[in-house]
Order: C-alpha cells, then sequence, then structure tokens
C-alpha cells in the first residue's frame, strides 16, 4: 500500500498495525469513528494502516472514506462492487492488510477504541489472538441475546472447535495468524470461528459494547440465524451424522418392538397385535434401516466436504526473530 507511511532508520523502525472496518451504510458514523480513532492511536508508537472495507454500502459511506483518504496517507479503501457480507468484508481486510499485527472492529463505535492499547500490550507480551469478550451490550434485543446464547450452546456440543460466549470480532491477531488465515478457501464462513480454529496462543480483553449512536445494525436475525447455521455446517459434521444416529436409534427401538411382539404373541397364543400394528413395526424398521444407509453415505460427503474446503492439514508455529 504506497499510502502508508513507515519510519525507517534501522531499531528506531516503528511496527505497522493494521485497522480492518467492514463498512455498511454507516455514512454518518465514519466521522466520529476517524476522531475517535485518530485519539487513540496517535498517543501509541506504532505506525498504522486504516483500511475501511465498503460491503456494498447503498449511502455516501464511500465518499466519507475518499475525504479521509485525501487528508490522511494512512487511510485506504477497499470497495466491494456489491454486498458481500461482513465475514467477507473482514476476510478482504485481513487478505489486504500488511501490518505486523491487525485489529479487527466495527465502524459503529460498538467496539470501544479505547481498548486498543490493552489489545496491543497483551500482544507485546507473547499473545498471537486477543479476543474481545464482551461482558455487555447495549441496545441488545432479549431475541439476539437469548440465540446467541442458544447458538453457543449448540456449537459446543457438536462442533471439534469451542468457542467461548461473547467473543466478538473486535480482537487483534498476529502477522503469523493472518498469513494461515488467508490459505483457508471456505465460501461460507464465520471469520472469529475460522481464527479460533487455527488456535495460537490467545488473550482476552472484556469491554463493554457502547450502543449504535447512528444507523440501524446490518445485520438483521434472519442474516445472524444464516451465519450461525452456515457455522455448524462449517465447524461440524455432525449435521450429515444425524440421519445415521436416528436411523440406528429408530432401527433399535423397532427391533426391540418387533421382538417383543413375537414373544407375547407366541406366548400367549393369541393375536394380542393387530396387522396393522405389525406392519406399522415392520415400516419403523425398515424406515430406520433407510436412515443408516443414508448416515453411511452421509459419512462419505462429509470425507468430500473436508477434501472440499482444503483447509491445511496442520498449523506450525514460526519462531519468532531474536
Amino acid at each position: 500500500m504506497d499510502k502508508i507511511q513507515t519510519v525507517s532508520g534501522g531499531a528506531n523502525q516503528k511496527k505497522l498495525i493494521s485497522l480492518v472496518v467492514p463498512v455498511y451504510n454507516e455514512e454518518e458514523n465514519i466521522p466520529l469513528f476517524y476522531e475517535k480513532i485518530k485519539k487513540v492511536i496517535t498517543q501509541l508508537s506504532y505506525d498504522w494502516e486504516l483500511i475501511f472495507v465498503n460491503d456494498g454500502s447503498q449511502d455516501s459511506s464511500v465518499e466519507q472514506v475518499n475525504k479521509l483518504e485525501t487528508i490522511d496517507p494512512c487511510v485506504k479503501l477497499l470497495d466491494f462492487s456489491r454486498n458481500f457480507g461482513k465475514e467477507m468484508a473482514l476476510t478482504a481486510g485481513l487478505n489486504n492488510c500488511h501490518g505486523e499485527a491487525a485489529i479487527m472492529l466495527d465502524a459503529d463505535l460498538q467496539h470501544p477504541v479505547e481498548k486498543i492499547p490493552e489489545l496491543l500490550d497483551k500482544w507485546e507480551k507473547g499473545a498471537e489472538v486477543v479476543i474481545g469478550l464482551r461482558n455487555k451490550n447495549n441496545g441488545e434485543g432479549s431475541v439476539k441475546k437469548w440465540g446467541s446464547y442458544l447458538f453457543y450452546k449448540i456449537i459446543n456440543r457438536i462442533a471439534d472447535v469451542k468457542l467461548i460466549p461473547n467473543t466478538t470480532d473486535f480482537r487483534l491477531i498476529d502477522r503469523e495468524v493472518i498469513d494461515e488465515f488467508n490459505k483457508l478457501s471456505e465460501k461460507n464462513r464465520m471469520t472469529r470461528a475460522l481464527v479460533d480454529w487455527l488456535g495460537y496462543r490467545r488473550e482476552y480483553i472484556t469491554f463493554e459494547a457502547n450502543a449504535r449512536i447512528h444507523g440501524q445494525a446490518s445485520y438483521s436475525f434472519v442474516k445472524l440465524a444464516k451465519l450461525a447455521f452456515n457455522s455448524m455446517i462449517s465447524l461440524s459434521l455432525f449435521p450429515l451424522r444425524i440421519a445415521g444416529y436416528l436411523g440406528l436409534l429408530i432401527t433399535v427401538i423397532s427391533g426391540v418392538m418387533g421382538i417383543s411382539m413375537f414373544i407375547i404373541m407366541y406366548i400367549t397364543q393369541k393375536d394380542t397385535f393387530t396387522a396393522l400394528a405389525m406392519l406399522a413395526v415392520m415400516i419403523l424398521f425398515l424406515v430406520g434401516i433407510m436412515l443408516i444407509c443414508l448416515g453411511l453415505i452421509a459419512m462419505y460427503i462429509a470425507h468430500i466436504h473436508e477434501e472440499v474446503i482444503s483447509r491445511p492439514l496442520y498449523v506450525i508455529r514460526k519462531p519468532k526473530k531474536k
């Protein structure tokens, strides 16, 4: 990025930190966000690049960022041709940043920029991922709150990677983690879940999410539900296995019922059960067998799924330069 200025001079060279900010219809918030972020970063001994990723905004968000570009060489705009979603905006920002670490945060000021020095402090002490843990969300509705609670309960039961409740996209990621993240290729993604999947040394900070000053939240309930569903599919193969588990359960129950019916009829020597009841049990047993077969097919699909998403087989931490 040719606009970014760094301080040269051997030992006195400052570290470059990237700020990745997804933008969707934030025309009123961008000037306020820039003003607040500027107050924080000018007090820290780092060089900065501030990357706004416009996710198909329909207001004057692009014009607002263009104004900032003319007055500040650290500001850069990535302008999507249409709305691709926040996850892709974050991904594009990480793909195009050049900092030794990147901090992801929202333009609506719900992520407190005052916490940036705390993120950097933990990073300097050796953490490779520093995650913002939300202890309160001002203005959050009860539906979103309980939906989030339910999502984490379910995902942590079925996924191989455990997600800590109330973690957010507000986090710092080391350069090495960014490079490994950029190798991940799946299209339906939850950025913070993929960062958690990579592992690395993690630290946490707590914060209270501010209420939005202007505009409406771009993530509707439908979008959040879709993100949750895609995350479950991406992080867990359990949904594929459900048919097999259900088929096994039905087969066992119907088999026990069928055997019991024959034993009772043999002992009593009477037609205790009607032909319709026996037919129902036989159909139930066959349905169980069919679901087991579907479960086996699902296992093959699961292997195809793992191959297609092309995640690295493992991630090796690189030794830090002394």
